[in-house]
């Protein structure tokens, strides 16, 4: 499933193509996708004008000229399209881009200067969903929200102060969107390794008995950050379904010290260990065990 730097890939494709544009017709070719499509949801698009196109976690959010916001998810495999009239046509009309796949087109918005924006979802994980713009922050799912991973609000004192006296492991407590919000499997076994924390470290460590962030809980905020700019920089990591409106890949895959790399050599300067698979809570959680040892 798409993590924070894919969406955020998206959303960076999509701002040139959405932003300021209306929606002068929107094909919805089916009524739901992993729910039902909102009541009357292509005549409430039609018409309006896109505020902005932005992020919250891995959620794509577009506030409207009408006073609602249309929040879209990408699921396990839904990519958004950009086309314009220059590129080629198909038999039937529909443009598309090659490696396309129309069949699985659910949506088309048809924008006032020409261009069109699929959404295509062969396995129908993801949704979309309009809500009201003045009461959103209040509404699930981000009315249970934590922080933004790439805001001002993380460091290591916020990060102490939110794990201080948990029991959980600290890799649990990181997937945790009530928390930080937006972290996902990939770039938390990254950003462990890089700040050397053990994932099975209790996610109360980082803090000290009187509160006070320890060294680790610095690293951590530090690497967090770091490990989500650069993913993105590569426009994200593309394992199976991930790609940017232009249809290019992601490229952070090559770049990952332990992720999927189960028993191969450590990419430490000096380390001789190899990288372990291990699983906490169902998921398979990747370190080097060397790394890896301190808090």
């Amino acid at each position: 499933m798409p993590e924070l730097p894919e969406v955020e890939t998206v959303r960076r494709g999509l701002s040139p193509a959405l932003a300021g544009r209306r929606f002068l017709r929107v094909e919805q070719r089916r009524p739901d996708l992993r729910f039902p499509f909102p009541a009357r949801f292509a005549g409430r698009l039609e018409g309006a004008a896109v505020l902005g196109v932005d992020r919250r976690a891995k959620y794509l959010v577009l506030p409207l000229s009408t006073g609602e916001t249309l929040v879209m998810h990408l699921g396990m495999t839904g990519r958004f399209r950009v086309e314009r009239d220059q590129d080629v046509q198909e038999p039937g009309g529909f443009y598309q881009h090659a490696g396309a796949r129309p069949v699985h087109d659910h949506v088309v918005f048809h924008l006032d200067d020409g261009g069109r924006v699929a959404y295509n979802d062969a396995r129908r994980f993801g949704f979309m969903d309009l809500l009201a713009s003045d009461t959103i922050s209040r509404t699930p799912p981000f009315a249970a929200m934590g922080i933004e991973p790439l805001g001002a609000e993380l460091d290591g004192a916020r990060l102490a102060g939110l794990f201080a006296g948990r029991k959980t492991p600290l890799k649990a407590a990181l997937l945790d969107q009530r928390l930080v919000a937006g972290l996902g499997n990939i770039y938390v076994c990254e950003a462990l390794f890089r700040a050397r924390l053990s994932p099975e470290a209790p996610a109360g460590s980082l803090a000290s008995p009187t509160g006070r962030p320890r060294a680790g809980a610095h690293r951590l905020a530090a690497e967090i950050r770091a490990v989500l700019e650069e993913a993105i920089l590569f426009g994200g990591s593309t394992l199976r379904d991930h790609a940017a409106v232009d249809g290019t890949a992601g490229a952070f895959q090559q770049h990952f010290h332990v992720y999927g790399r189960e028993g191969e050599a450590c990419r430490a300067p000096g380390c001789r260990a190899t990288v372990r698979r291990i699983v906490q809570a169902g998921r398979s959680t990747f370190l080097c065990a060397e790394c890896q040892a301190g808090r």
